[in-house]
């Protein structure tokens, strides 16, 4: 078993095929409130990860979890992170594809009422030009820490606020047509595009004002 990344929150460890997502003490919490975060956060995400695969949603399949190790077992993915591919020198048409493709994806998580809660580039994985045969091409989501359930209008277009602000960020090169493209797929996929849309703007509206 090999550490593959640590982050704040958790160690990833590859075993053959196979990822196992280890949350992390924290010291500076209190034992009782960081057991109990850590457990329940442990929980969230692998329930996620479970409805996900009911739901054959591109993401890793998830086997296991484990409350004691805090825990959650899942398939390694080969492939690309998205911020990789789209930083290489393809054509804009290429671009723009693989943003309609998770825009819809996005959708379909919004539809089912689940938020990623980090939708950056770095957390898809393009299995597109993988040589693993078992493995459908896709741009598969990764790093569920963060996701939750909700049905709050709220809530999916703070997700989508989040995409922006990193499409942004990390392929300034090709914004906003990445994201212009991303929001024509979520509407696609999500009956309820609009009214999250609407929201939405209020939410960009909220974060000029700030600045």
């Amino acid at each position: 078993m090999k550490l593959i990344e640590q982050g704040a929150e958790a160690k990833l460890f590859r075993d053959k095929d196979k990822v196992i997502k280890e949350r992390v003490q924290k010291l500076y919490r209190h034992p009782q409130i960081d057991q109990s975060l850590r457990r329940f956060r442990t929980r969230r995400e692998a329930k996620v990860l479970s409805k996900l695969n009911d739901l054959n949603f591109p993401a890793p399949r998830f086997h296991d979890f484990c409350d004691k190790r805090m825990t959650i077992t899942m398939d390694f993915l080969e492939g690309k992170t998205l911020r990789e591919t789209l930083e290489d020198k393809n054509s804009s048409d290429e671009y723009k594809e693989l943003a309609n493709r998770i825009g819809k994806n996005i959708g379909e998580l919004h539809k089912n009422d689940i938020i990623h809660g980090d939708l950056t580039t770095s957390n898809m994985i393009n299995t597109t030009n993988t040589n693993n045969s078992n493995d459908h091409p896709a741009v598969k989501f990764i790093d569920f820490g963060l996701s939750k359930f909700t049905n709050k209008d709220e809530d999916k277009a703070v997700d989508l606020h989040l995409l922006d602000r990193a499409l942004e960020s990390k392929h300034n090169d090709h914004y906003p047509e990445l994201f212009k493209e991303a929001i024509s797929g979520y509407k696609i996929s999500n009956p309820n595009a609009l009214q999250v849309l609407d929201r939405l703007k209020k939410v960009q509206k909220r974060g000029r004002n700030k600045k």
